[in-house]
C-alpha cells in the first residue's frame, strides 16, 4: 500500500461503515453530493488517531477541532463540496478548511440525504421526538429561561442563545401512532432499507395538544430559546389539537409542499420561506420551523454516534485482522513497514460529536428584566 495513493486503513473502514449504515444510493442525487469528498493520503510516519468527529457543518471552528484532536475522519452531514469546483485555493474560507485537513491527513465524508432517508435515520428520529419516544437522560437538560439566556449589552434583548442537544437520551414508550414515508425512494432499494425515502408522516391514534408536541420538540432539540411557529389566522395554539405531522429535517419545502400531497395538521421542519409558510397556514396547517440544523444536530448525539461506533468496531476488527494476517515478515521491515504494521495493530476506535458545531442562527429574545 503506497502512502501517496490511498487513504488510511482506518479511514477506509469508516467509509465502509457509513455506507453500510446510510447507503449512498438512497441519497437524492438530483441535487445532493454525498460520499467521500476529501480523501487524505495515508502517511504511516505521521499517523492520525483512530477517531471520527461527527458534525452537521464543517466550519473553520470544526476543522480546528478535528486538527487539534488528530482525528482520521470528519463525518460532516452537510456536504462542504456541493457544486463543481474550478479551483481549490486558500482564498475561500471553506476551501481553506479542506486544504488544511488534507495537509493534516484528515478525510471528509458526507452522507446528507442518505441519513434522512434510511429507516431509523434522521427523519425517524424526529418522529421519535414528536411522539415522545426519546427523552433526555440528564435532569439538567431543561434549564429555566433565565439561566439559559445570558445578559447582553443591549438594553432590550438577551445575548444570542444556541440550543445544545441532549448528549444522551433514553427510549420511552411513544404516544400511539403510525408513521409512513412521504416520498419512498425509487428502486432498486438495498435489502433492509425498504421503507427508505424522504419525509415522514406521523398519524396519532388520538389527537394531541399542540402545546404538548411543542414541549417534546423543545426537549429533543435542546430547549431553544425560541420556537418559530406559524399559526393559521383566527386559531389559538393553546386550543389546537394535532392528528397528523409532516416531518422533514433541514429544508422541508420540496418534501412537505409537493403538489398533490395533502397537508398535515402540523409541518415540522428546519425552514420554510415566508411565502411557503403563508401558503401552509392559509390552508389551515401549523408550521414549526426550528432553524435548519437545529432539526438535525440532536441525531448525531442520540443515534448516529452509537450506530457508527458499533458498526465501525466490527468493521475495523475485520480489516485489521485480515491485514495483519496477510503482512509478511519482509513487508514489516523498515520504518514504513513498521509504521504500517503499527497502524493495523491499533485496536482503538473513537467516535465523538463536535463541540464547536452549531446552527449559524441563535436566538436573541426580549429581555425579562
Amino acid at each position: 500500500m503506497s502512502s501517496l495513493t490511498s487513504s488510511a486503513p482506518f479511514t477506509q473502514a469508516v467509509v465502509s461503515s457509513m455506507r453500510k449504515l446510510y447507503p449512498e444510493s438512497l441519497a437524492d442525487k438530483s441535487f445532493d453530493n454525498t460520499g467521500l469528498l476529501l480523501e487524505a493520503p495515508f502517511n504511516p510516519s505521521r499517523r492520525q488517531r483512530n477517531s471520527v468527529l461527527l458534525t452537521i457543518d464543517l466550519t473553520k471552528a470544526v476543522a480546528d477541532e478535528a486538527i487539534k484532536r488528530k482525528d482520521s475522519v470528519v463525518v460532516a452531514y452537510h456536504p462542504i463540496i456541493f457544486r463543481g469546483l474550478k479551483s481549490l485555493t486558500l482564498n475561500d474560507p471553506q476551501q481553506q478548511s479542506l486544504l488544511r485537513l488534507a495537509q493534516e491527513g484528515i478525510s471528509v465524508y458526507s452522507p446528507h440525504t442518505a441519513v434522512d432517508s434510511v429507516p431509523g435515520g434522521m427523519a425517524d428520529w424526529l418522529c421519535d421526538v414528536v411522539t415522545g419516544a426519546i427523552t433526555p437522560t440528564s435532569s439538567s437538560s431543561s434549564p429555566s429561561l433565565s439561566s439559559k439566556l445570558q445578559s447582553s449589552s443591549s438594553e432590550v434583548y438577551t445575548k444570542a442563545a444556541f440550543p445544545q442537544p441532549p448528549r444522551s437520551t433514553t427510549q420511552s414508550s411513544p404516544t400511539p401512532h403510525t408513521r409512513s414515508t412521504i416520498h419512498p425512494s425509487p428502486p432498486p432499494i438495498p435489502e433492509g432499507f425498504e421503507s427508505a425515502g424522504a419525509g415522514r408522516l406521523v398519524t396519532f391514534s388520538t389527537p394531541q395538544r399542540l402545546t404538548s408536541i411543542i414541549d417534546r420538540i423543545a426537549s429533543g432539540t435542546g430547549y431553544p430559546a425560541g420556537i418559530p411557529i406559524a399559526v393559521p389566522q383566527n386559531t389559538s395554539v393553546d386550543d389546537a389539537y394535532i392528528t397528523t405531522i409532516g416531518i422533514c429535517p433541514g429544508s422541508g419545502s420540496s418534501v412537505l409542499l409537493k403538489a398533490g400531497v395533502p397537508l398535515p395538521d402540523l409541518l415540522f421542519t428546519g425552514e420554510l420561506s415566508h411565502h411557503e409558510a403563508l401558503a401552509a397556514i392559509e390552508r389551515g396547517s401549523f408550521v414549526v420551523a426550528l432553524s435548519h440544523s437545529n432539526t438535525e444536530r440532536g441525531y448525531l448525539h442520540s443515534a448516529m454516534r452509537e450506530k457508527l461506533l458499533t458498526t465501525l468496531k466490527t468493521e475495523w476488527e475485520a480489516v485489521r485482522s485480515q491485514a495483519l494476517g496477510a503482512l509478511t515478515d519482509a513487508a514489516k521491515q523498515g520504518a514504513q513497514g513498521e509504521a504500517k504494521s503499527d497502524a493495523y495493530a491499533d485496536v482503538e476506535v473513537i467516535v465523538d460529536v463536535s463541540e464547536r458545531d452549531r446552527d449559524p442562527y441563535g436566538f436573541m429574545v426580549l429581555s425579562l428584566k
